[in-house]
This record gives structure tokens, C-alpha cells and sequence, in this order.
């Protein structure tokens, strides 16, 4: 009895090493090389290194708190943009707590320019809480703060915006969006030749 159970053992034991070793250590090394040999900006998180400094990546979001820039999604990960807890909040339509943040937040931007609807994802959180992208229409909305409190020209800073607009993947998957960090490192480029 005990040969049957040893000799019945010995198969499952051997493929679950195999299996173990082929797919727990093997596939990843292989796949790691192989992005790294053929993507190495996109395996190593597609980092945006300016001065020999890196200062983000253009797939992962980032909070700008001067009102100088263009300004993101807000963000439903932790305290921020942290990369360590990206989720979405989970706050469904019908709660209040969502309802009100909207409210106060639309609310403080339509006093900032009245008569212009607000675009909702100026007001909403992504599902990642990371998105580094926006809306055209989100850029656009903020061309006049940023011309005025940069001393450029709101038709400067409105080409700046349509120039940034990233079109669809083969022009019908997803859609036109903005990168934030990309928008803003140009703008900064712009003010650069704009000053005096």
C-alpha cells in the first residue's frame, strides 16, 4: 500500500517542481529579459529623465499644486498620486461623500470662471487614481489661468494644448487625450522663450 501511495505521490510531486521551476522562475526571466532587450523605456516604467534627474513617467499621474500648471484628474489613491496604493475609491453614484467632494470642487472652479461648465473629469477620479491623462476640453478649460498667471498669450497657450493631443491608437481605439506632465514640461519650454 505505502509503494502505491509513494509511486502515486512521485508524478505530482515532480510536475509541481517542474511546473514551479518553469513558470515561478524560468517565464520570468525570460520575459524580463526580453523587455528589457527589446522595450527597455517601457519595462523600466517609461521614466521621463530631465538634467539627469527623473521627475516622473508618462504613464503614471502626478499631483501639480502650483496653480501655474495645468492641472490633472484628482486622484483617489491614498494622499495623492502614490503609486503604492493605486485603486479607485470605490464611492458609487449614490454616495453622498463622492456627491459632495464633486459638488466642492466643481463649485471652486466655476467661481474661478463662471458660465463655463466644468469638465467632469476635472472633478473625477480615474479607476487607477493614477491617470497622467486628460480630456482636451479639461485642457482647454484652463488655457486663460494659465496664459494670465504666466504673462503669455491665451492663443499661445491654446495651440501649446492642440499640439499635446494624443489621438485614438489607430485612430478609433480609445480617445483624443492630453498627458499632463507631458503638456507641462512644454508649457515650461514655452514660458522659457516667452521671458524676457
Amino acid at each position: 500500500m505505502n509503494n502505491d501511495i509513494v509511486s502515486s505521490l512521485r508524478p505530482a510531486l515532480v510536475m509541481t517542481l517542474l511546473f514551479g521551476l518553469l513558470l515561478g522562475l524560468l517565464y520570468p526571466m525570460a520575459m524580463t529579459g526580453l523587455g528589457q532587450a527589446l522595450f527597455p523605456a517601457q519595462a523600466n516604467g517609461s521614466l521621463i529623465v530631465e538634467n539627469g534627474k527623473v521627475i516622473g513617467s508618462s504613464v503614471v499621474g502626478q499631483a501639480f499644486t502650483s496653480e501655474r500648471y495645468f492641472n490633472t484628474r484628482p486622484s483617489a489613491a491614498g494622499s495623492g498620486y502614490d503609486g503604492l496604493a493605486s485603486s479607485g475609491s470605490n464611492l458609487g453614484p449614490t454616495s453622498q461623500v463622492l456627491s459632495d467632494r464633486v459638488k466642492e470642487q466643481a463649485g471652486a472652479m466655476a467661481a474661478a470662471q463662471p458660465g463655463r461648465p466644468v469638465p467632469a473629469d476635472l472633478v473625477t477620479t480615474s479607476g487607477s487614481g493614477l491617470d497622467p491623462h486628460i480630456t482636451p476640453e479639461a485642457a482647454f478649460y484652463q488655457v486663460e489661468r494659465i496664459a494670465r498667471l504666466r504673462g503669455l498669450e491665451v492663443e499661445a497657450v491654446r495651440r501649446l494644448v492642440g499640439r499635446t493631443i494624443e489621438q485614438p491608437l489607430l485612430g478609433f481605439l480609445g480617445e483624443p487625450r492630453v498627458n499632463v506632465l507631458d503638456l507641462n514640461r512644454r508649457l515650461d519650454a514655452l514660458s522659457a522663450r516667452s521671458a524676457p
